[in-house]
């Protein structure tokens, strides 16, 4: 039985063949070779989890393959052999990074022992990479989901509903309105929940590397594909594959994901053979579809294949109730990261976070709490721990003040700045960018008395 995969390399023929059945004899596959360049060229194609090589090669030395493995960022382990005479050689080989090395003819007892400890720790490590991995994809759950508002509650039922059937859904709403944590939710409510969940942002990087990363190729299909690749559409066989700013997608990848959602199939970039797949799409744009449709940038009949679901959710500045809880949750997430001893806002504070048009949604809201805790010097956040346009929300210059007059909307500017400042006209002169003296001159121009 195969424990394990091998690569030999050495260029003593006779040694070689020696080696490789004494290795066969432990059920490990076995790959070999004579050179440098054949070793590379094997690495850069095959899972090899230990090498097994002799140091000195005709086109280079075995520490150039440590280097190699490192610069490849490949987890394979490297075992060297060694003549007594570059022992030295072998003990700098380890410190570069190499597992062990032995020497010719002397030590052929200790090579399996020797494969089986540097393919445990190759394995071991796998481990630890994966449940890394499955650490980090704490998935969205529909308590995550904060609010209360009634829009937001009937898109979370609606979802809800979705969740159990295969049917594919389509999200809309505006950047940062939360689109990725509801098709998370969705995943942890279905039959897919213990299989992986993985997303891609349409918009976000180039067609044809869009193409490669969503269907994968095999090895030589463009220039740079040394080895074959699976796309995310593979890699997310029997669970679900979010596509987020779907409708930045290209015409021609957009046919391609039809044919998948129609005949759960599609073809690898450069293959001849279709690959099967069992997946779960949801998709989310900020775009109208309807318009993208018209205009010829979006197909419809892959539109009525993503929208038996249509989910609409809703813009923050649309549920104005829901931004204290969302302020009060953020508070307590990065107070706690930060280990800062911060116990809440005031209600100026909040006031500010309500009056905000919050254009970004609540990724937006999440990033200013984020830098409030961080600069705050006080347990609870006030107004000086907001960007200072924010505080601009509630300036005169900022409400109906029934003139056009540059000189009375500057007066205005000034009296509320002065105020803001708590009268330090130094602090004030800073703020409105300009000098003290220009400052009391510009009081003294309005009669200001603060």
């Amino acid at each position: 039985m195969t424990t394990g995969i091998i690569l030999l390399v050495e260029d003593e023929e006779k040694l070689r063949h020696l080696l490789k059945r004494i290795i066969a004899l432990e059920g490990f596959q076995i790959y070999e070779c004579a050179s440098m360049k054949a070793a590379r060229r094997i690495l850069d194609t095959e899972p090899i989890d230990v090498v097994l090589s002799d140091i000195m090669l005709p086109d280079g030395n075995g520490i150039d393959l440590v280097t190699y493995l490192r610069e490849k960022n490949l987890s394979a382990e490297i075992v060297l052999l060694t003549a007594y005479g570059n022992i030295p050689d072998s003990v700098r080989a380890i410190k570069e990074g190499a597992f062990d090395y032995i020497t010719k003819g002397n030590d052929n007892a200790k090579i399996i022992p020797l494969l089986y400890r540097a393919l445990e720790k190759v394995q071991l490590q796998k481990r630890i990479q994966h449940l890394e991995t499955r650490i980090g994809k704490q998935y969205a759950s529909f308590d995550d989901l904060l609010g209360t508002s009634a829009n937001i509650t009937a898109a979370k039922e609606l979802a809800m509903k979705a969740a159990p059937s295969e049917a594919a859904v389509l999200l809309l709403g505006e950047t940062g309105s939360g689109k990725e944590m509801f098709a998370q939710a969705i995943h942890s409510a279905s039959s897919r929940a213990a299989r992986d969940f993985l997303a891609i942002n349409c918009s976000a990087i180039g067609k044809d590397i869009l193409e490669s990363e969503i269907f994968g190729y095999k090895a030589g299909a463009f220039t740079g594909a040394v080895k074959n690749k699976k796309g995310l559409i593979e890699e997310a066989h029997q669970g679900t594959l979010f596509l987020d700013e779907i409708g930045e997608m290209p015409l021609d990848l957009q046919a391609k994901l039809l044919r998948v959602l129609e005949t759960s199939e599609f073809i690898k970039v450069g293959d001849t053979k279709v690959t099967k797949v069992d997946i779960r799409i949801i998709a989310a744009t900020n775009r109208n579809l309807a318009q993208e449709i018209e205009q010829g940038r979006f197909r419809e009949d892959l539109y009525y294949r993503l929208n038996v679901f249509t989910i609409q959710l809703p813009a923050l500045r649309e549920r104005p109730e829901d931004i204290p809880v969302f302020a009060r949750h953020f508070l307590e997430l990065f107070a706690a990261k930060t280990n800062r001893q911060i116990n809440g806002m005031n209600r100026e504070f909040m006031e500010y976070l309500k009056l905000h048009e919050w254009r970004g949604n609540i990724r937006e809201l999440k990033n200013v709490i984020e830098r409030a805790v961080i600069v705050s010097a006080q347990p609870i956040l006030t107004l000086e721990a907001l960007p200072f346009e924010m505080k601009l929300q509630k300036s005169p210059l900022r409400q109906k003040t029934g003139t056009f007059d540059l000189a009375a909307m500057e007066k205005l500017h000034i009296q509320w700045v002065i105020k803001y400042a708590s009268g330090n006209k130094s602090k004030a002169a800073r703020l409105l960018n300009i000098g003290l003296s220009t400052l009391y001159r510009k009081m003294e121009e309005y009669s200001l008395q603060l």
